[in-house]
């Protein structure tokens, strides 16, 4: 037989709901505390953690007050088996809710990491954190007397139909997973379709890569076509890159003095313009007669794809600069015209010989001495 409720009972039950609610504002406050303190580490996963925990230990010291009033208080045993199921399964969402936090936080800290400060790849994030959920929702629900078995086999008989109606969906799910797996691409590679589209990429998700242009605008590509098309990352196996520029000269040339100047000129680029290789070492390679000019390649180092607009662009400049001041000419491509002056209608000559042939020099402006 129960005894009747008292108000020594009452009494006893409120101070350890208050009490359980102080303490969840008084670890509260020390972990936003401690959260001020992480922040000023170099490592992101105390962040993660210490955040995470001001969800979850509050809520497990009122849980605990609650719980200490439920033993304080005469209940029968079918009431206290109900708020001890209640109080767990609060606690186990809680917690459910916290390591999906802290668990896909470090995830996607490790991902930032290897795959640079640009980088998210938030696909393992996103499988990371439902599996997680979906562990918390089976323990919550075996908890609360509900049993999974039937559950697991339902899942299993309606995976086939799940699979057959989001095969699109899936495929390029698992054909996310493949190409972060296989590391062929990473968030922050710059990277160039057979199709034509290239940029940075900004983040490979469930679905789609998106991947953000030297525009700054986003092109969406979905995962199983990135997967299954031909592609050319400029971002591995490293950043470094070599481009080529094409300068020619006129024949009255001394070679020996373009290459040294040419040379010089490469020099000065690689160590004075942001984004060059400064122990790049230049590279002129004469390597056709054309026309008019005596053709040859210059090999210049930049540090990643987009570094090389601005790295052509000042060569071309001071390459023109200096060989104006070395008096070596960039000839404009040259056309011989021949006129041919036809007879009139009935054979007489119109007064100068019937065929003059006359070459005429005939010079187009060069848009671009140096290519």
């Amino acid at each position: 037989m129960y005894r009747a409720l008292t108000l020594h009972d009452v009494i006893v039950a409120g101070i350890a709901v208050a009490v359980g609610i102080a303490a969840g504002l008084l670890l509260r406050a020390t972990l936003k505390w401690l959260g001020e303190r992480a922040s000023r580490t170099r490592w992101s996963g105390d962040d993660v953690i210490v955040d995470a925990l001001r969800t979850l230990v509050p809520w497990a010291a009122v849980a605990a007050g609650a719980a200490a009033a439920a033993a304080a208080l005469p209940l029968t045993p079918t009431t206290g088996r109900n708020v001890n199921t209640a109080l767990t399964a609060l606690l186990i969402i809680a917690g459910t809710l916290t390591a999906a936090r802290v668990i896909a936080g470090l995830v996607q800290s490790l991902a930032t990491s290897r795959s640079g400060v640009a980088g998210s790849a938030t696909i393992f994030v996103n499988i990371t954190r439902v599996v997680v959920l979906a562990m918390g929702f089976l323990v919550v629900l075996q908890t609360v007397g509900v049993s999974i078995a039937p559950l697991l086999t339902a899942l299993g008989v309606g995976g086939l139909a799940v699979a057959l109606a989001l095969q699109d969906t899936l495929a390029n799910l698992f054909a996310g997973v493949h190409i972060l797996a296989a590391k062929t691409v990473q968030p922050g590679d710059y990277i160039r379709l057979s199709s034509g589209e290239e940029g940075y990429v900004v983040d490979i998700n469930w679905r789609n890569t998106v991947v953000c242009n030297l525009s700054n605008n986003l092109v969406i590509i979905p995962n199983a076509q990135l997967a299954g098309t031909n592609m050319t990352n400029f971002s591995r196996p490293e950043q470094q890159l070599s481009i080529m520029v094409q300068v020619g000269v006129g024949y009255d040339s001394d070679l020996e003095h373009v290459e040294r100047v040419t040379t010089e000129v490469v020099e000065s680029v690689m160590t004075d313009i942001t984004g060059a290789v400064p122990d790049h070492e230049p590279a002129v390679r004469f390597h056709t007669f054309g026309d008019s000019r005596i053709s040859f390649t210059v090999i210049l180092g930049v540090g990643e794809f987009s570094d090389q607009y601005r790295i052509k662009h000042e060569f071309i400049k001071r390459l023109h600069q200096r060989y104006r001041a070395e008096g070596i000419r960039v000839p404009a491509p040259k056309r011989t015209v021949t006129v041919q002056q036809g007879e009139t209608p009935t054979g007489t000559p119109t007064g100068t010989p019937a065929e003059t042939p006359m070459a005429i020099p005939h010079q187009r402006e060069a848009t671009e001495p140096v290519r």
